[in-house]
């Protein structure tokens, strides 16, 4: 190991001299210049040392050599001897710098070189030997001046020599080498640990790597084990443990089956937990992942004999492959994470390839999941509203709040895009307190634009989580005392899956805004749970059918059947409706032909492109008391 004087020996580059002293009289050179052996000197002579150095010097334990200014030994100590296995007698006279391997490095020996010279104050570095019994030996050299007083005394030809000292540091390297695979390594599996994975990952990707490869590609299979947890703490960690070493062995044999048929054996590495990951360097496409995906399934999925027990588990894989150019560890693996939670998303034990396009929408998810909070605060958000208009008399009844998020990044987005991200997070019960009382302030300011026409009621989309999350009804109760809008003006929409089988607190709190006047309409009526005897139980009073039954209607420009099943069960709901004292709004008319059929069921109300699309306030009050909405459509197609 190279080092200094004084401290502990570092371990950065093994083979590099390292000058010790702050007065070295010249800085090595940058140049590397070619080992040439040093000229032999005219008549080679022992070393005569004063009796108190030459006794020190004979009995040290530490290998030691007085060599001249030409480099080569004048004297040297039975040590030496002994660990160089070589007689005493062949040392003096012998080239210094070839028994100890100085020249077969150039910058070593030109270290040396200089040391001899007088120029370089000390040299310490560490070579590997071949010993004559055929085993390696590492040893330290270190040379330096000899002490002035010795040198003097003794009879150096041209001049003070240097003290060649060696020392045996193989059991060191052996010690310093055994801890570096216990830190890179997993003690349970014996597999390369993220440590290591990652340096070979990080090296594979270096530029000179991949452009001197033959594909210029990397892949990675990221796997996650199912149902490991459950036998880990079932069994304890023990059993869990024997059973990780196992699927190491197993995925140990797929890596060199797959290396059999390709270039190279792919780096299998544990990463922590259950998770593994397999590398291969220089891959050759998605068709090689993929193969090697398949056969680590394989292998997972026959059961395991774990101490007299019979366990099974499956696997979960995310794949990816791509070109190695402008791809660092960082992307690579969380294109690999990514990828896997697909896999274990999609069902489990199987493997998914990475998909960019899929990658980008969850990037824009997470994108506008931390932005949506602050959004409502910042008022990025919009209301339009859809007309709800009577089969009877075309006249607007109500409309449908429905709100936008103007994104600064990714402009109009409907709530297809966000409100699935906004009950996750919690954020819609600030945005559902805020459409609440946008809504109901818009729906007072038509009442009041409007006096001789019959006020609208207008209709507010509510999730489950603002009734769990906040105080739903007293939110709508401080809403209408604010804006002065009648109870009966306001109709709240819940999803069928969110009504149906509804209680404790969501019961409580539907039958609390009944009793206050507000009406609750069940929204995509017919494609959920459907329990019509739990129906009659709730505090309803309007069902909106779902559009899919009336796209079942016929449109007057294509050449359709009608579907009889369609209308007849349409025709079904809304007697069974009016027989329980709801009414019934129909989603998605787009038609004439389809509002005239709605029509002659009995339907209430329709809500679609036929009518209006979603538009702004303004436009509202233009079709306020105007009968025949048809006539004053917004972009019907």
């Amino acid at each position: 190991m190279s080092g200094t004087s004084e401290g502990p020996t570092p371990t950065a580059d093994l083979n590099q001299p390292i000058v010790t002293e702050s007065d070295a009289p010249a800085p090595l050179r940058a140049e590397r210049e070619e080992p040439t052996s040093p000229p032999a000197p005219s008549s080679p002579s022992p070393q005569a040392l004063p009796p108190s150095y030459r006794s020190v010097f004979t009995a040290a334990p530490l290998a030691m050599a007085v060599v001249d200014r030409e480099g080569r030994v004048v004297s040297a100590n039975s040590t030496l001897a002994t660990l160089l296995g070589r007689a005493p007698d062949t040392l003096v006279g012998a080239v210094a710098a070839d028994l100890v391997d100085l020249s077969s490095d150039a910058r070593a020996w030109h270290s040396y070189r200089e040391v001899l010279c007088g120029r370089q104050a000390k040299l310490r570095c560490t070579r590997r030997l071949k010993h004559p019994e055929g085993h390696s030996l590492w040893v330290q050299v270190s040379v330096a001046p000899l002490p002035p007083e010795a040198a003097d005394a003794g009879d150096v030809p041209e001049g003070p020599g240097v003290l060649l000292s060696v020392a045996d540091v193989s059991a060191r390297r052996e010690l310093q080498a055994r801890l570096h695979y216990l830190q890179m390594h997993d003690p349970v599996t014996r597999l390369p640990n993220r440590t290591l994975f990652f340096e070979r990952l990080t090296a594979a990707l270096e530029a000179e790597s991949y452009e001197q490869s033959g594909t210029g590609r990397i892949g990675l299979c990221s796997l996650d084990l199912d149902g490991f947890k459950a036998i880990n703490d079932a069994l304890g960690h023990r059993v869990g443990d024997r059973l990780l070493a196992a699927v190491a062995e197993r995925l140990t044999l797929c890596a060199e089956e797959a290396g059999r048929s390709r270039t190279g054996t792919p780096l299998v590495a544990r990463l922590g937990g259950d998770e593994f990951a397999l590398l291969v360097e220089d891959s050759t496409g998605t068709e090689q992942l993929a193969d090697l995906a398949e056969s680590v399934l394989g292998a997972i999925q026959d059961p395991f004999d774990v101490d007299g027990r019979r366990l099974s588990v499956s696997a979960s894989i995310g794949v990816v492959e791509r070109h190695a150019a402008g791809t660092t560890p960082t992307a690579l693996m969380q294109a690999a994470d990514t990828t896997l939670y697909w896999a274990k998303a999609d069902g489990k034990s199987r493997w998914t390839l990475f998909d960019p396009e899929r990658n980008a929408h969850r990037m824009t998810r997470q994108a506008l999941a931390s932005t949506l909070r602050p959004a409502v605060d910042r008022g990025e958000f919009t209301l339009e509203y859809q007309p709800l208009v009577g089969m009877e008399d075309d006249r607007v009844h109500g409309v449908e709040a429905l709100v936008r998020w103007n994104h600064p990044q990714f402009g109009t987005l409907t709530p297809n895009r966000f409100i699935s991200i906004a009950e996750e997070d919690g954020s819609i019960v600030p945005l559902g307190r805020w459409v609440l009382r946008t809504a109901c302030r818009q729906a007072r300011r038509w009442q009041v634009e409007h006096p001789t026409e019959p006020p609208i009621f207008v209709s507010v989309n509510v999730a489950v989580r603002q009734v769990w999350d906040s105080d739903l009804v007293a939110d709508v109760a401080e809403t209408l005392t604010e804006t002065g809008l009648a109870p009966q003006l306001l109709q709240l929409e819940l999803t069928e899956s969110a009504v149906m089988g509804s209680s404790g607190r969501p019961l409580q709190a539907l039958k609390a805004l009944s009793d206050m006047g507000v009406r609750i309409a069940i929204d995509d009526f017919g494609t959920g749970y459907s329990n019509l005897a739990y129906l009659s139980r709730l505090p309803v009073s309007v069902l909106k059918l779902d559009g899919a039954f009336v796209r079942g209607f016929p449109y007057e420009d294509r050449d359709e059947t009608p579907s009889p099943a369609d209308e007849a069960i349409v025709e079904a709901m809304v007697q069974l409706a009016h027989r329980l004292g709801l009414t019934v709004t129909a989603e998605c008319v787009e038609t004439t032909a389809q509002a005239t059929r709605l029509r002659r069921i009995g339907c209430d109300t329709g809500q679609g492109w036929l009518y209006s699309r979603p538009v702004s306030p303004d436009r509202i009050s233009e079709l306020l008391g105007t009968p025949g909405v048809q006539a004053d459509v917004v972009g019907n197609p």
